[in-house]
């Protein structure tokens, strides 16, 4: 990685509180949206709206590891500015807010993984809070010191700030496509899934799984979450060597992100995929253990 991206050493910050007073204007539009998802009881279940969010989950699921995640948060392979905006966009349909957003607080994890500091560590704050309650516990803004080689791009500063704008388009096209259902389950219980799919890597992939690498923190690599998440489960190998396009390192580890970066690659669409060395591969074996 370009040492100009590195992250920031870290200099005696506070300590991040779960207690921080809860942001009700957050969590209103969360719980409704989960409702929602319920509305189609009332319009019924189409094979096309199924259709329509079984894909969309997968699209943006996909939007969520290449986009927020491996791209964005750390540059483990490279694109151009248009696409980059459009992996932004696919991402910050799923309403997990801006990509700047995403990354300053990812990076900020991986600073302070599993300490107190940790937003999302369900060994300081407990499995709820990790899983979803530090969103709305005083992380609404975006700590742009972490992230000046994306703030440089005033194309994903506008998805940033005004990033209810892929989700809500997105809302209406599946309206258009599916009437009803379409909404309810196209949009509603999809974007519910993925918002699930995601969180469970800051929590149950610190508590559940297997051990490759004796990192720092509570890292695990978990198959069923790397096949819901397309790879993001082989935690455990990510927190060992975070600069790696691919997070499946062993041949038996299906990572489906990064198969399909592959394929963008042989078009140009992507490049410059960051792979894990040799000296990661080989220590793999030498450490191994097992928690659930």
């Amino acid at each position: 990685m370009n040492s100009s991206l590195a992250l920031p050493a870290p200099v005696a910050p506070p300590v991040w509180s779960a207690e921080k007073k809860p942001n009700w204007a957050g969590i209103v539009p969360f719980a409704l949206c989960h409702l929602a998802a319920l509305g189609a009881i009332w319009s019924g279940i189409t094979w096309q709206a199924v259709a329509l969010g079984v894909g969309l989950y997968w699209l943006r699921i996909f939007g969520v590891t290449a986009g927020y995640h491996r791209y964005f948060s750390h540059r483990a392979f490279e694109t151009s500015r248009p696409f980059a905006f459009l992996l932004a966009f696919i991402a910050e349909s799923t309403a997990q807010k801006g990509a700047i957003w995403w990354a300053s607080h990812h990076r900020h994890h991986h600073l302070y993984s599993d300490r107190p500091e940790d937003h999302h560590s369900p060994r300081a704050h407990g499995f709820v809070q990790a899983h979803l309650g530090w969103l709305f516990s005083g992380t609404e803004e975006t700590d742009w010191k972490r992230v000046k080689d994306l703030a440089a791009r005033p194309e994903l500063v506008w998805l940033n700030t005004y990033w209810v704008v892929p989700p809500l388009l997105l809302a209406l096209a599946c309206l258009a496509i599916a009437g009803w259902p379409g909404l309810f389950i196209g949009f509603f219980a999809s974007t519910v899934c993925t918002w699930h799919a995601t969180f469970a890597i800051n929590s149950l992939a610190h508590v559940w799984g297997s051990r490759r690498y004796d990192t720092k923190d509570d890292s695990r690599n978990n198959p069923l979450l790397a096949f819901l998440t397309m790879g993001e489960g082989w935690h455990n190998n990510h927190h060992h060597y975070m600069r790696s396009a691919r997070q499946g390192f062993f041949p038996h580890e299906i990572d489906m992100t990064y198969l399909v970066l592959r394929g963008l690659a042989i078009f140009g669409i992507v490049w410059d995929l960051k792979e894990p060395p040799a000296r990661v591969l080989a220590a793999g074996p030498a450490f191994s253990s097992s928690a659930s």
